[in-house]
């Protein structure tokens, strides 16, 4: 499980994987008393006696709703799924799909983007034309390797993960080449580094994990 973290508006996020939630649950109990629970296609609440409240965010949605809604929820999170990763940086990306947690295949790369410059001028024109240039070239070639990893397992995906640079993922999102990958889309969207081989193999520990959202009582 993460380190809890301050949500925007109060209470706190923490993140479980899917083989510790249902023990998340039992020590949610064990801390605050029994509890109730609803939910729906995307998240199940969970309010207990002494009035915390936690709503646990549903990954890969939409689920079957209805109660049993834990029970629900755990096999949800914990069923197998093909899943497809593309991570975006100026000058860096990776693609890979994953059973569960393994990386069955995978492609990494690299382009040089020259870094800004302070220089005025002609010099700098001709410098921001170069520099637009090459990272043009470094988001094509990101494309070209989705296209080349990703596609051919597209009719075995249950969804497509998004990262790296916020930034240069939205400069991809109008090239038609990626709309039946982006048709895919679920969150989260992985903020990550430089996205060399190590980065993309650790991704299933974020994006196989249920997201919950911690209000303590008042």
């Amino acid at each position: 499980m993460s380190a809890a973290r301050p949500a925007k508006g109060g209470g706190r996020w923490v993140t479980v994987p899917p083989e510790r939630l249902h023990p998340w649950i039992d020590g949610f109990a064990d801390r605050h008393g029994p509890f109730s629970a609803t939910g729906d296609s995307r998240a199940v609440r969970l309010t207990a006696d002494d009035g915390a409240l936690a709503e646990l965010r549903v990954p890969f949605p939409p689920m079957v709703p209805g109660p049993p809604h834990v029970t629900r929820l755990v096999a949800h999170a914990q069923a197998s799924r093909r899943v497809g990763v593309f991570l975006v940086r100026l000058g860096g990306y990776a693609a890979g799909v994953f059973d569960g947690a393994t990386l069955v295949v995978s492609k990494v790369g690299s382009r040089l983007v020259q870094g800004r410059t302070a220089a005025g001028g002609w010099s700098q024109q001709r410098f921001a034309r170069r520099r637009r240039n090459q990272a043009g070239q470094a988001l094509d070639d990101a494309v070209e390797t989705a296209l080349r990893v990703l596609s051919p397992y597209l009719g075995e995906l249950d969804g497509v993960v998004l990262g790296g640079d916020r930034r240069a993922v939205d400069g991809l999102r109008a090239d038609r080449r990626l709309s039946p990958l982006l048709a895919l889309e679920t969150e989260p969207f992985l903020v990550v580094p430089d996205p060399k081989l190590a980065v993309l193999r650790d991704t299933p520990a974020t994006f196989r994990a249920v997201r919950i959202h911690i209000t303590d009582p008042s």
